[in-house]
C-alpha cells in the first residue's frame, strides 16, 4: 500500500503561525538569487572566522572548544576541520590534509555541488550533475567513521593522525 496522496477525511490542516506566514511571504517575494546569496554569506562568515581566529595558534582549550574533546579527550569526527580550512585558505594543502584529510578530500566535491546548486537557483545554469549514489555516500561516511576511530588509537602509526 502506498502513501496517501491527500489527508484523511475529517483532518483539518493547522493554520500556519505568523512567523511561518511571514517567512513564506518573504520567500515568495524574494528574488531567486537571495537564497544562494545567503548561503554564500554563511560560508563567507565561516571562512572569515577561520581566517581571523587563526586556529593554528590557539590553545587546545580555547573557546569555542569541542565538547567531546573537552569531556573525553578524544578527537571528534570534525576535529581539525577549522585548522584544515585555515591551511586551505592559505594554499597549504599538505598541512590541511595533516589536520583533516577527509575534509580536504571532500572540499572540491562540496564546492562543485554548491556552485552547481547556487548557479541553478540564481541564474538557471545547468552544470553537469554530480551524481553520488547511496553506496558512495555510505562508503564516504564509513571512511569518515573509520578515520574518526583510527585517529584516537594511542599507538603508532595512528598517533600521527592525532590533532
Amino acid at each position: 500500500m502506498g502513501w496517501p496522496t491527500s489527508p484523511p477525511d475529517g483532518y483539518v490542516a493547522p493554520e500556519p503561525d505568523r512567523i511561518t506566514r511571514f517567512v513564506l511571504r518573504l520567500y515568495e517575494r524574494s528574488p531567486r538569487w537571495a537564497v544562494p546569496l545567503a548561503a554564500v554569506g554563511c560560508v563567507a562568515i565561516g571562512m572569515g572566522y577561520a581566517l581571523l581566529s587563526n586556529p593554528t595558534h590557539a590553545a587546545p582549550d580555547a573557546a569555542p572548544t569541542c565538547l567531546l574533546k573537552l569531556t573525553t579527550g578524544l578527537d571528534c569526527p570534525g576535529c581539525g576541520g577549522t585548522r584544515a580550512l585555515w591551511y586551505v585558505l592559505h594554499a597549504d594543502l599538505p598541512a590541511a590534509a595533516r589536520h583533516h584529510f577527509l575534509f580536504v578530500f571532500a572540499l572540491p566535491f562540496l564546492a562543485y555541488l554548491f556552485v552547481a546548486w547556487a548557479g541553478n537557483q540564481a541564474f538557471g545554469w545547468r552544470l553537469p550533475e554530480l551524481r553520488l549514489s547511496s553506496k558512495v555516500i555510505v562508503g564516504f561516511m564509513g571512511a569518515w567513521l573509520a578515520f574518526s576511530v583510527l585517529r584516537n588509537l594511542p599507538w603508532a602509526p595512528f598517533t600521527s593522525l592525532y590533532v
